[in-house]
């Protein structure tokens, strides 16, 4: 064919950085704490849930449901979320559940932002709100976290608290073109649980330039040291202007189920519901019935020690403050999270392991991260995957790891770090 065959919106957008260091990983890695997934099992119960479901007598399981969630699924959910958010929820108007967040947070930008409409993305960010906000016609318009200056004096290592929006940077990104922001609260890649402060900064804004917020809270129950996780819907003026976003597969450790769901204002999931009808239109009906049945003892634990969504972040912390030890006796500084399966870690003293290349289009974190794992067999990410193309370069000395693994897989990764760090010294 002469003429193109690739659509407009696929241009510039056609690289995936999960594509290529899966690969990488697959290939020489050891030692996988790069992507973003358990490799313990979910709790005992949620598996017995999905064998029920799968082998019982009901035999409608094998077959469609309702498009827009299984019936016993919106309905445990809009009674657990509305729990939280203190209002009473539709099943079937307030909630929609969806392939996983990710496919989620597709329609959402599908939904609701036009050609030329800017939508903010807090930086960083999870890598798909950038090319799903331009596929939809869309314009990013970024806003950093920064480092606040003094955080890291005393040789105390810093928080992911000390990562903070500058308020009136953040207000001058708002315009009559503006159509949304994306929350990400607890923060991938740096962990960071947004303060009440900030989110009623974030509310005001939204409020006064009447703006969606896309909040994806896919860690909610996923945060540590006794860190409260407040949902940006409760706060004044915000539940007819947001959509939440939520995943069984970080709740429950499940992530290959790919079962996610969006809470909010009929006004808003109705248009959801459109997107979801015309494209995906489906969810896997036995995994919905696992995971309703998943919500249903969580409602019945509510607040109680036996309930997984308090055992499961008291497990994970334990993991990140291994990671947090082994990565700081060794000398990449890590940045300590106060929630998500993530930490970001400072290489600044493993630069003379790999040289920088001056004018490379590629960022050093970039570059670093393809050596450890070919050379080390230690499979990261590098922190500029979270950044758009003109801010890569900016904190580019940090790469991400993933502590939710077996105590064995974090022994491993430590193993090695610690034998580089012995071959550093003996050079």
């Amino acid at each position: 064919m002469s003429r193109p065959v690739q659509a407009r919106r696929l241009e510039g957008i056609d690289k995936n950085i999960w594509v290529e260091f899966v690969k990488l990983a697959a290939t020489y890695s050891t030692v996988n704490l790069g992507q973003g997934f358990p490799d313990f099992p979910p709790p005992d119960f949620l598996k017995k849930a999905f064998v029920r479901a799968l082998s019982g007598e009901n035999h409608m399981l094998h077959q469609y449901t309702r498009a827009f969630g299984h019936p016993p699924l919106v309905k445990i959910l809009a009674q657990f979320f509305g729990k939280l958010l203190g209002r009473d929820l539709d099943p079937m108007t307030n909630v929609m559940v969806t392939v996983g967040a990710y496919q989620a947070l597709f329609c959402c930008f599908q939904a609701f932002v036009d050609e030329g409409d800017e939508v903010i993305i807090i930086e960083p960010f999870f890598d798909c709100y950038e090319p799903m906000v331009k596929m939809a016609g869309g314009m990013p318009v970024f806003v950093p976290l920064r480092p606040v200056s003094g955080s890291e004096q005393n040789g105390k290592l810093m928080s992911s608290a000390d990562w903070q929006l500058d308020p009136a940077e953040l207000a001058s990104k708002f315009s009559e073109r503006t159509k949304a922001i994306v929350l990400n609260s607890p923060n991938n890649p740096l962990g960071k649980v947004f303060s009440r402060g900030e989110l009623e900064l974030i509310a005001d804004l939204c409020v006064k330039h009447d703006v969606l917020c896309i909040s994806d809270e896919v860690y909610e129950w996923l945060v540590y040291d006794g860190k409260e996780h407040i949902r940006i819907a409760s706060l004044q003026g915000m539940w007819d202007r947001t959509v939440t976003i939520g995943s069984a597969g970080k709740s429950f450790s499940a992530t290959g189920w790919k079962v996610g769901w969006t809470v909010g204002p009929n006004r808003l999931l109705q248009h959801l519901r459109t997107v979801h009808q015309n494209s995906a239109y489906h969810c896997a009906t036995v995994a919905q019935e696992a995971v309703a049945q998943g919500f249903q003892r969580e409602l019945e634990l509510y607040g109680k020690p036996e309930s997984y969504f308090i055992q499961l972040p008291k497990e994970l912390q334990q993991k990140r403050d291994w990671l947090v030890q082994s990565l700081d006796a060794v000398g990449m500084k890590p940045i300590i999270p106060e929630g998500t399966y993530f930490l970001v870690a400072d290489i600044s003293e493993f630069k003379s392991d790999v040289s920088d290349v001056p004018d490379s289009d590629e960022p050093y974190d970039s570059r670093f991260a393809k050596w450890m794992v070919k050379n080390k067999g230690l499979a990261a990410i590098p922190l500029s995957a979270f950044y758009c193309g003109a801010h890569k370069n900016n904190y580019n000395h940090f790469i991400r790891f993933c502590f939710a693994k077996e105590e064995a897989t974090l022994k491993a990764a430590s193993d090695i770090l610690q034998k580089w760090k012995r071959e550093k010294t003996s050079r």
